[in-house]
């Protein structure tokens, strides 16, 4: 006797196990297949997650500030220095500080763009302030700079404190600032 006519014998005797064998086949391919759509839905979600985070970067995002998962509002624009040109680039961000510290109440002494330097290479354009502005306020503008849009990260801070006489009361701060951002052009 051979193994398939045992097979055989054993399936029209006990045709029940013929039917466990199928029914299993088929739930183990209805398995396979849904795994797999799972997964293709899966990766389908995440480009699109992925697309929207590209083009809220690139600016292209919507024209309001846009709620993110924790509840926060995000910063609305690009996150680049934008200009056809590194000088045009370097007169944005000069405008953007300024009108962060006048925004605090402070005022602006003296200001240099740096277009080459250093850090010029890796398309990062800075520039150095020195402002007045009260103590309170400092927190403030420190905050504006690297939470707004562009992403612009203060390198260098100097805090020099008001020179206090007998009969002076407060004063304000004199502050050097050396705040960098990347230009979209320079990369």
């Amino acid at each position: 006797m051979t193994a398939k006519d045992l097979i055989e014998r054993h399936l029209a005797r006990y045709p029940w196990i013929a039917a466990a064998v199928y029914v299993g086949c088929v739930l183990a391919f209805v398995g396979v297949i849904w795994g797999a759509v799972a997964d293709v839905l899966e990766r389908r979600s995440e480009v699109a997650v992925a697309r929207d985070l590209a083009a809220r970067l690139q600016g292209r995002g919507p024209g309001t500030a846009t709620a993110s998962r924790e509840g926060e509002i995000a910063p609305v624009g690009s996150a680049l220095l934008e200009g056809p040109s590194v000088t045009v680039a370097g007169a944005a961000l000069l405008q953007r500080v300024a009108s962060a510290v006048t925004k605090v109440g402070g005022n602006m002494l003296s200001s240099q763009v740096e277009l080459r330097g250093t850090q010029s290479k890796s398309g990062l354009i800075g520039v150095i302030t020195s402002c007045e502005l009260e103590q309170p306020a400092l927190q403030e503008l420190l905050y504006d700079l690297e939470a707004g849009m562009p992403y612009l990260f203060v390198e260098q801070l100097v805090v020099q404190a008001p020179a206090m006489s007998a009969g002076a009361e407060g004063g304000r701060l004199r502050v050097l600032l050396a705040v960098y951002g990347q230009w979209q052009g320079g990369s």
